[in-house]
């Protein structure tokens, strides 16, 4: 299997769930203070802003537009194993 192939699987099967149930968590939170600190803002920008990258990554795979597949997916691989 192809890197970009690989990088796409690992971003749709895992990376971009792990970023939706962090993004729900924070609003989860908000929810129950009924207001949003500077902390829960900035972490839910961070993860919005990962969660699109992600999201055009996977347009550039699809578009064949790609050339630093192998050097993302074993960066996601290290970050994801030091979870």
């Amino acid at each position: 299997m192809k890197s970009t192939q690989k990088l796409k699987n690992l971003l749709i099967s895992e990376i971009i769930p792990d970023l939706e149930n962090a993004i729900d968590e924070i609003f989860s939170v908000i929810e129950k203070k009924k207001i949003a600190s500077l902390k829960d803002k900035e972490e839910l920008k961070e993860f919005q802003e990962m969660h699109k990258e992600c999201k055009d990554i996977i347009k550039e795979i699809d578009e064949n537009e790609i050339d630093e597949a192998k050097e993302l997916l074993k960066e996601l691989i290290d970050i994801k194993t030091l979870k």
